[in-house]
């Protein structure tokens, strides 16, 4: 007999023994509890992974409100200077669609009794165009001036932190700057004109106000050829990979070209590694629980001795009966695989019309958790839950592999 005839006999007879009718109905109890738990470890896995998708998706979306194409930032220094040379060179480059000029610095709030750190983040006219910031404002509107008067736009999670009310056209937010050449520091106001959330650290952090009193605030020249900035956010025609590689080769030697992943990067990063974490944390859970399988499958081999025996006895070898309760263990994983499919994508379906789950009112701005299904998730899932199955089938295997073939008469 072929190598591939045993194993399809193995397979075959560790079908029968599974679905077959056994002597103790206790085994069929215990195998549908072994399944039953390995499915709940299954749908498990499949929906933590489904949500840190639906979370990566919806900062990547809103993230692209905030965050240009490509930014252009300084590899030494907070600051680098913009003359008319530099925008000549920049705009010799055909693919760029419009870019704008940004200064970011460490700030202090204050806002009645509140109190806070942050960053004020002073923008051109051109912002609205290269970042569709528009697009994020949840509250009020996009206004930085009107009438000699200064407005700013914040972040939701520090408006939240602060109480600031959108509304209130009398309170303005004192904004201090610290000066390191004289020591001291620079102090404005801006108005609460919008709130603005992207789901990201820069809600609990920014405050966007005009570049002119952000120049001011922070102690830059505002002449045109001896202004200094902290970053060119550049918005293209849609080329972003050549208009990079075109700003590299133009600016590359001491300036960084970053395109939206790479400006994330650490974010990006921390939350693949959070994800990985409650993976391996809900794998090492579904181990635990498929402990359970030992004890059916050695029930099923005691139920089976004789027949063990038997096959023995007709020239059946150890590796034969060790392959077909290995079978048995992977078929009852398998079982559980489809079974936690099934209640993943149930359950999938109803989060993602229903809002089964949700989310604290104000944490974020999405009232439900979000998820997500990627191919490659239920790949990795299947490799798990079938390694496991193996793992925990190996010790009944051996010890159905070490009965004798011959069952002395009582």
């Amino acid at each position: 007999m072929t190598k591939f005839a045993l194993m399809k006999l193995a397979f075959d007879i560790a079908r029968r023994y599974l679905v077959g009718k056994k002597t103790i109905n206790a085994i069929n109890i215990i195998t549908g509890i072994s399944v039953f738990g390995i499915s709940i470890g299954a749908a498990a896995l499949v929906l933590i992974l489904s949500v840190f998708n639906g979370f990566e998706d919806l900062i990547g979306e809103h993230f692209n409100t905030f965050n240009p194409e490509l930014k252009i930032t300084a590899k030494k220094g907070k600051f680098f200077k913009v003359d008319s040379g530099f925008i000549e060179k920049l705009n010799t480059i055909q693919g760029i669609s419009d870019y704008s000029l940004t200064v970011e610095e460490v700030a202090y709030f204050v806002y009645g009794d509140s109190q806070s750190f942050g960053q004020i983040k002073g923008v051109d006219n051109k912002f609205k165009i290269v970042n569709n910031i528009d697009t994020a404002i949840v509250a009020g509107e996009f206004l930085l001036e009107k009438q000699d008067i200064n407005y700013g736009v914040i972040g939701n999670g520090l408006a939240a932190k602060m109480g600031i009310n959108i509304s209130d056209k009398i309170t303005p937010i004192n904004i201090h700057v610290l000066n390191k050449k004289t020591n001291g520091s620079k102090r404005g106001e801006v108005f609460p004109s919008g709130k603005f959330a992207i789901l990201s650290q820069s809600d609990l952090e920014y405050v966007l106000i005009s570049i002119d009193q952000a120049q001011y605030l922070i102690g830059n020249s505002k002449s045109n050829d001896t202004a200094k900035y902290s970053a060119i956010e550049v918005k293209t025609k849609g080329n972003i990979n050549d208009v990079q590689n075109e700003l590299k080769s133009l600016f590359g030697e001491n300036f960084y070209i970053k395109n939206r992943k790479e400006q994330d990067e650490e974010l990006m990063k921390i939350m693949n590694m959070e994800k990985w974490i409650a993976y391996v944390i809900v794998s090492l859970s579904l181990f635990l629980i498929a402990i359970n399988l030992i004890g059916s499958l050695w029930m099923i081999v005691l139920d089976k001795k004789k027949d063990i025996s038997m096959l023995q006895s007709m020239g059946a070898k150890k590796s034969t009966i060790r392959q077909i309760f290995l079978y048995v263990g992977m078929l009852i994983s398998g079982f559980g695989l489809i079974l936690g499919f099934v209640i993943a994508l149930l359950f999938y379906f109803a989060q993602k019309n229903f809002d089964l789950i949700g989310i604290p009112e104000g944490a974020t701005i999405i009232d439900a958790y979000p998820v997500q299904l990627r191919l490659f998730d239920f790949i990795i899932v299947t490799i798990t839950v079938l390694l496991i199955g193996f793992l925990i089938s190996l010790l009944p295997a051996k010890k159905a592999g070490n009965i004798s073939a011959f069952i002395r008469e009582e």
